[in-house]
């Protein structure tokens, strides 16, 4: 039997009542009825959210005909929280909310364009060292995190110590690895063949790397105006299915069922918060250098067909950063840029706003990453909530080393790639380039038509146009 990850109704609804937790619907007007549906799953044999499994064991499908009833009575209690999907709603929520450099309308009429509201960045040029770092950057906080993917903080930091690598200065290795400690954390198996310091042969294939070339797809595509409709065909278009996860895949699978977005975020789909569309973001952030308002805008049209409020956040808050990477002096201005698109009410801006905080007073970055898992430990893995609070602290601890940005990422233990690969972004553009140890010969693979073997000059020549289209 094919059991298929991040899909099955049976596999899903652990995980929409631990989103109920996070969003309020638990502990709000509504927890009666939470509380009930929990008791009437658990008491028919149903299972807990799995901390890092996409699929349970194949007799858990007897209870898919009550899962799909549960998931569908979740979803009509409203959360309590104040935290938008809507764009002019968010922007509402933002007191902060940057001046926009030039108009943004999409095509769809019924889409709202982002209204300036407070002196914003100047339009500059970027310079095309900025572009290519932070194509350099993002390949390589990508491919550092990849053979750590769901390894938890401990086994990262014994990996490395073992191998005299710590603190993470250059790429995992196996060699000299004890065998010990290699049982006791084993590497992911798919990118350990292409991402350990012995085997990397170009930057490999991976989702932190195709959701930009997607992105770069749907505006050399569509222009400027592309909309959430186009991101959606493209994808059934040249996104293989295999190569999604979490709410991407979700969203996929109600594409093909005729569900039209945003309806692709919401229905039966417990991961719309989780870290899926702020990989997707950087792009958007890259063609619209100095102009964060119009980045956000960008990513929230990508965002809304996967995920809605600290998901869509985390996407805009990306993209505000890397669109004022691309001129900005500092990291803190860069991550200031950031926080100016995201709710000031929400639990993302208070999770980095705490973490900033954290990183500018500590020395030590392994005591920010201890209060960071305190704070957000209960939080899955791939959540964008605990990432972002990460990638956030990283980029200021590190004032602009490249390493120690890109290590922090890693370091910290939740989505190590992901992560990785935002954090290398920024720092990378910041830096107008990554240091020679992190470069990889010039070819990326990728299973999107037209993109295997690209390389990084290329893709940010192309990015370059972007910015003038």
């Amino acid at each position: 039997m094919i059991r298929l990850t991040w899909v099955q109704p049976e596999d899903l609804i652990g995980h929409e009542l631990r989103q109920a937790a996070e969003d309020g619907r638990a502990s709000g007007p509504d927890s009666g009825r939470v509380r009930a549906i929990a008791d009437r799953w658990h008491a028919a044999g149903g299972h807990d959210a799995p901390p890092r499994a996409g699929a349970s064991e194949p007799v858990a499908a007897r209870l898919r005909g009550l899962a799909e009833e549960l998931l569908d009575e979740l979803a009509t209690i409203p959360s309590p929280l104040d935290e938008p999907s809507d764009l002019a709603a968010i922007i509402a929520a933002c007191p902060a909310w940057p001046g926009t450099r030039r108009a943004a309308r999409p095509r769809a009429a019924a889409t709202p364009s982002a209204s300036p509201r407070t002196a914003g960045f100047a339009a500059v040029e970027a310079d095309p060292a900025r572009v290519l770092g932070a194509w350099l950057g993002r390949a390589a906080g990508c491919v550092l995190g990849k053979p750590v993917e769901k390894i938890p903080r401990a086994g990262i930091r014994e990996i490395a110590e073992a191998t005299g690598n710590w603190p993470i200065r250059g790429w995992f290795t196996a060699k000299g690895l004890p065998d010990d400690v290699a049982r006791r954390w084993p590497w992911n198996r798919r990118s350990a063949v292409n991402s350990l310091a012995e085997n990397i042969d170009g930057v490999p294939e991976d989702d932190d790397l195709n959701y930009p070339l997607l992105a770069l797809s749907v505006l050399e595509r569509h222009g400027r105006g592309f909309t959430t409709e186009d991101v959606a065909k493209l994808w059934l278009d040249e996104l293989p299915a295999g190569r999604t996860f979490t709410a991407e895949r979700v969203a996929y699978r109600n594409l093909l069922d005729g569900v039209e977005p945003p309806g692709t975020a919401t229905r039966r789909n417990p991961f719309r918060e989780w870290i899926g569309a702020l990989i997707r973001a950087d792009v958007y952030g890259w063609v619209n250098p100095g102009d964060p308002a119009t980045a956000a805008e960008h990513a929230w049209r990508d965002a809304r067909l996967t995920h809605t409020a600290n998901g869509i956040y985390g996407a805009m808050f990306v993209a505000a950063m890397c669109a004022a990477s691309m001129v900005a002096a500092d990291v803190e201005e860069v991550v200031r840029a950031g926080l100016s698109v995201v709710p000031e009410h929400s639990r993302l801006h208070e999770a980095v706003r705490l973490a900033v905080a954290d990183a500018a007073r500590e020395d030590d970055f392994e005591r920010v990453i201890d209060r960071l898992h305190e704070r957000h430990g209960t939080l899955h893995w791939v959540h964008t909530v605990n990432n972002a609070a990460l990638i956030a602290a990283t980029l200021v601890h590190g004032r602009g080393d490249f390493t120690a940005t890109i290590a922090g990422a890693v370091a910290g233990g939740w989505d190590t790639d992901s992560a990785g690969a935002t954090a290398g972004s920024v720092a990378g553009a910041l830096n107008a380039g990554v240091p020679d140890r992190w470069r990889m010969r010039n070819s990326l693979a990728s299973s999107l038509t037209g993109f295997d073997g690209v390389g990084l000059d290329a893709l940010a020549a192309r990015t370059r146009e972007m910015m003038r289209a």
